[in-house]
């Protein structure tokens, strides 16, 4: 293991960041994955990648791993991401999984987040709505990115692999086709200078000034596992009328990677954005094109959201407008493994 482990409380009398509240997280974990492991670390070069290494290596037991600090969180074109203690949340989930249909997985993820972070949507302007800007990102309807959401799988999962974890886990007749999924998530928690970003930074005490870090962590940990099991055994159709709630896409002008223009207009059953086009309504997966929300203000630059590339693990702070697989195929490939 690569990295610096950190205790649930501080052994100091300096000023330190607020204690993880580890046996709680656990209880939580163990709750929907017996067997699960909760490990939080004062620093890593990257969570997603740290999970991916053990995977490689045969550890595919459920494991729910935290970083105060990224050293090489992974963004857009290579670019680098780091994070400072207590300015943000960053954490990995890893499990085997073995859904009906990969296809909006991500989407899922980042409703559930924001559901958790933001329960209900308010009726005023202030506090700023939370919602999520397809595929993979949690914005303000500001437009100010506060979270980002890396998945990356693997095929090291065997079928003996799942003995002892939950049977929701295991699609029907689907043990062969598991596989080990990392869920990468990251959230500014405090402000952070906007210069340099070509999306300018929310963070989580814009709508929640008394939350840090372990607190959100806390707060979304249960749900994040439940909807997890609810997409393997249902996928994303039945969330498509919650997410359409916090769809900060819907209505806008956007522009295709191909050169292609037109109107959002949500999500269809398997995740996929739904572009109505002078030539007609098209789907847009992952894999096809990266889309760019054009801002309302007249002369404002665009905002570019890339889809096809690959999503910081701590995205909400990247410089670049992350991405990631929103809507893997049937059967997704290994990621640099």
């Amino acid at each position: 293991m690569t990295g610096a482990p950190l205790h649930a409380a501080s052994d100091t009398a300096s000023a330190a960041p607020p204690a993880w509240p580890i046996p709680a997280l656990q209880q939580a974990l163990a709750a929907q994955l017996p067997g699960g492991s909760v490990e939080v670390l004062e620093r890593i070069d990257s969570t997603n990648t740290e999970l991916m290494r053990r995977a490689r290596e045969g550890h595919c037991a459920p494991t729910l791993l935290v970083a105060e600090q990224q050293t090489a969180g992974r963004g857009r074109l290579g670019r680098q991401w780091l994070s400072s203690p207590g300015d943000s949340l960053t954490f990995s989930l890893g499990l085997p999984l073995a859904p009906r249909d990969w296809s909006g997985l991500s989407l899922a993820v980042g409703l559930s987040v924001a559901e958790s972070l933001q329960p209900e949507l308010p009726a005023s302007a202030l506090p700023l709505k939370l919602g999520l800007k397809w595929p993979n990102d949690l914005w303000l309807a500001d437009d100010r990115k506060l979270g980002g959401i890396l998945i990356e799988t693997a095929s090291f999962v065997l079928p003996g692999v799942g003995s002892g974890f939950p049977s929701s886990l295991w699609a029907p007749a689907a043990a062969t086709a598991a596989r080990y999924v990392v869920i990468g998530i990251g959230i500014n928690i405090r402000p952070r200078d906007a210069q340099g970003f070509a999306t300018p930074p929310a963070c989580l005490q814009d709508i929640a000034p008394e939350m840090d870090a372990p607190a959100a962590l806390l707060r979304l940990l249960p749900p994040l596992l439940e909807g997890v099991q609810a997409f393997a055994a249902h996928g994303f159709a039945p969330l498509r009328t919650r997410y359409a709630a916090r769809d900060l896409l819907a209505g806008r002008e956007v522009l295709l990677s191909d050169g292609a223009s037109g109107v959002a207009q949500g999500v269809g059953a398997d995740g996929a954005l739904q572009v109505q086009t002078p030539a007609g309504l098209r789907a847009i997966t992952s894999a096809e094109v990266s889309v760019r929300p054009r801002t309302s203000a007249a002369g404002a630059a665009a905002v570019a959201v890339a889809v096809a590339g690959a999503l910081a693990d701590a995205g909400a702070a990247d410089d670049a407008d992350p991405a990631a697989t929103a809507v893997p195929p049937a059967a997704p490939p290994s990621k640099a493994i």
